[in-house]
């Protein structure tokens, strides 16, 4: 028997991600992917409209690729400075937290997400700090910050 060629609808494990062209046995086919949706047939008119939304997908993801890229050359360029109640030790009193930071990059006209600044816990400690904000998974820029004791 042959093979059925399909164009999955979604992402199935271990056979491929939504998009692809599959060649699968035909009870496969005919039993789960396509009673379920997860496919359907690779008619060639299908196979032309998966290759112009891969197209489309494509460059979209090269203009947002170099905007997130002017976004990261911003973030690096940005220094924010806060300015805290401390202890002799250099600990604050309170700390510097994802939200604040959020803030004072809003005020200087970069809204990011505060889910988006990789934070793994509070600054507590005055000096110079890295925080990450991620802005794609592969793509982290590294903002300065510096904490001062208050007067």
């Amino acid at each position: 028997m042959g093979l059925v060629h399909l164009v999955l609808r979604e992402d199935v494990h271990r056979l491929g991600d939504a998009g692809d062209l599959v060649s699968v046995k035909p009870g496969y086919a005919r039993n789960y992917l396509l009673p379920q949706g997860k496919a359907s047939l690779a008619t060639s008119a299908r196979i032309k409209e998966l290759e112009h939304q891969k197209r489309v997908i494509s460059e979209k993801l090269a203009k947002d690729q170099s905007d997130l890229e002017a976004l990261k050359s911003k973030l690096e360029a940005t220094a924010l400075c806060f300015s805290a109640q401390a202890g002799e030790e250099g600990k604050l009193f309170g700390s510097v937290t994802a939200a604040q930071v959020a803030e004072q990059l809003a005020e200087k006209g970069l809204s990011i997400d505060r889910r988006k600044i990789a934070l793994d816990e509070p600054i507590r400690s005055l000096g110079e700090h890295e925080v990450g904000v991620r802005l794609r998974r592969e793509m982290i820029a590294l903002v300065k910050v510096r904490v001062e004791a208050a007067e």
